[in-house]
């Protein structure tokens, strides 16, 4: 298979391209480096299976060539991080919904698969823990900021819905949740990473609001899994799918973990959400996904959980000192 990855620079996209690269498909990647990095990907440049454009997804004249040349579309290409949301809604909102138009657009023309990357904001404030893919979504007030990023992700996932009824375009749409693991940045307020980095360089390990707030932390190459697996399946296209690990966590008792695996004297503080963020900024008390819609269709299970995760991102930044 030929297969191109949107975002594929990054975190999650570099890792899928290794793996799709040891499957022998051949991989094209688009990344504007803007949170991705050429450091991901720069031992698969010497790959003659591995093709790689530094430029924006909103190129549609690069774009067409490259979605012509392949057989399906990995569209991870997205402003992430809550930091990056909040402090950049205009680029949040063009790139997220500008672009999936352009992808599915190209796409729909030869009728190419089109995996789309969406997120666990898109429940918003529900409190019906844990979230299965038919729950309703529960937004803020437009005047906050950090629901632009939820709402842009849920017209993405409105808009491939209707390629997929309107003009038979074949897409699948995964909902991801909290994806950790070696590569990540803690740049765009990225929390485990973060915390591992101010752990090791005996920084204060700075927990936003009260650290009651619970999220479910999915290794990366766990998710890596259940994206090809959801791809290769005929039964997921037209479906919406939650990859996650349905084990929660504290922020709080995270910080604490990250203390204690780096041997770390760091003083954990609490810094007020208006403070980090912006006044007003709100925030979700738990964060976890029902994953017995995966687990049916493709036997997905995840299989690294969140002790042996903060052990491979610390021997990560340890390797880069």
């Amino acid at each position: 298979m030929k297969i191109l990855i949107t975002g594929g620079a990054g975190f999650i996209g570099s890792h899928l391209a290794e793996v799709l690269l040891h499957n022998n498909d051949e991989v094209f990647i688009i990344d504007d480096l803007s949170t991705g990095s050429i450091d991901n990907v720069i031992h698969l440049k010497d790959n003659p299976r591995f093709h790689y454009t530094i430029d924006t997804i909103k190129n549609q004249s690069v774009m067409a060539e490259l979605v012509d040349q392949c057989d399906s579309i990995v569209h991870l290409a997205a402003a992430v991080g809550v930091k990056l949301i909040v402090e950049s809604p205009v680029n949040t909102i063009e790139t997220n919904i500008y672009g999936t138009e352009i992808v599915l657009q190209l796409a729909n023309k030869k009728k190419k698969k089109v995996i789309i990357a969406s997120t666990s904001e898109v429940y918003g404030k529900s409190e019906t823990v844990p979230f299965q893919e038919d729950a309703d979504m529960v937004l803020g007030p437009t005047t906050k900021s950090r629901w632009s990023y939820a709402c842009s992700k849920a017209i993405d996932e409105f808009l491939a819905l209707a390629y997929y009824k309107e003009k038979k375009l074949p897409v699948v749409i995964v909902r991801l949740f909290n994806t950790v693991g070696p590569r990540q940045t803690g740049r765009y307020g990225m929390v485990l990473p973060t915390f591992v980095q101010q752990a090791l360089l005996g920084q204060q390990i700075t927990v936003y609001g009260n650290g009651k707030q619970s999220r479910s932390f999915s290794f990366v190459k766990d998710v890596v899994r259940a994206l090809i697996g959801l791809a290769n399946h005929p039964d997921a296209v037209g479906q919406v799918f939650n990859i996650g690990n349905d084990k929660e966590i504290t922020i709080e008792a995270l910080a604490r973990l990250i203390k204690k695996k780096t041997g770390s004297s760091s003083e954990i503080v609490y810094i007020p959400y208006d403070q980090a963020y912006e006044e007003g900024f709100e925030d979700m008390l738990r964060r976890v996904p029902d994953i017995t819609k995966i687990r049916r269709l493709i036997g997905f299970e995840p299989r690294i959980e969140i002790e042996e995760i903060i052990d491979s991102v610390i021997d990560y930044y340890k390797s880069r000192t």
